[in-house]
Parts: C-alpha cells; structure tokens; sequence
C-alpha cells in the first residue's frame, strides 16, 4: 500500500466521477431547515452548463431553505454490497434559477436523462410539468468519492 490511506486508495479519478455522475442515478440532497436540522430529500437529477442540478416545485421546502441559507450537500450511490458500493458527495452553495428558460432547458435534460429521448411531443408535457418549478444549480465547491471495487475484495 506504499504509506496510502484507504480513503486514497478508493478515491475516484475526475473522469470516473463525471462517468458516475452521469450515470441515471438518484441524488440525495440536504439543505439547511428553518430550525437548523437538516432537510434531505431525493431527487432525479440532471445538468446545467455542466453543473449539476435539480428541477423541482418553486413553493418545495427545499427552495425556501435554499433562498434563506445557500448552503448544499448532495450525494449520489450506488452498490448492493460493500465491494461494489460507489458514491460521490459533493458539497456547495446551490443558486435556485427560475427563467422559464432555464427551467425549461433542464426539464428537458432531466426527461432525456430518466425518461426517454427527446421528440417535440415531450415539449407539452415538460412546458405543464415545469409551470410551477425552479431550477436548482449546485455549485461545487467540495467532492468526495469512494469506489470499493478498487480494493480488490480487500477489507
């Protein structure tokens, strides 16, 4: 192991992260509630000028505490069993944009994402979806990473 932690040995590469990141996982994410607890909630997820982001309800929990305190942590994993567990937490500020366009433009990455390729007949549909939504982009100031499998059934 040549003097590596544990926690270097499993770290994953930036390109293994942005791999696993967009895969069609689910992202957790924890805001900062009006009494200090934590408020953590999943969601479908998708990108923003390569940021990544959430579309969710303008009057949702979440955005309230956002608005108050920026403050942000995601986490995004995957495994069923301790050698194949994977996961990324990025930590940040989150800026809640609510143009149409905007809104719109990642409704529509997240319906290609998790739900089917894009044709025009989506648009109807993604237009009434996003009515009522923001958009919630995460600005990463802090990644974590873990990837078991490099420990080679190793523990």
């Amino acid at each position: 192991m040549g003097g590596m932690s544990r926690r270097d040995l499993i770290r994953m590469t930036p390109e293994e992260i942005d791999a696993f990141l967009a895969g069609r996982n689910t992202m957790n994410l924890a805001t900062i509630g009006p009494d200090g607890q934590p408020h953590l909630v999943a969601m479908w997820y998708g990108f923003l000028d390569g940021a990544p982001a959430v579309w969710t309800y303008g009057k949702s929990q979440k955005v309230l505490n956002l608005r108050r305190d920026p403050r942000i942590t995601a986490l995004v994993e995957t495994g069923e069993t301790y050698d194949s567990l994977k996961g990324v937490e990025l930590v940040g500020t989150a800026t809640v944009h609510d143009d149409r366009e905007t809104v719109m433009a990642l409704g529509r990455n997240v319906y290609e994402r998790y739900t089917a390729a894009w044709t025009d007949d989506a648009a109807p549909a993604i237009e009434q979806m996003g009515a009522k939504r923001v958009v919630i982009r995460i600005d990463v100031a802090k990644v974590v990473s873990w990837d078991h499998s490099k420990l080679g059934g190793t523990y």
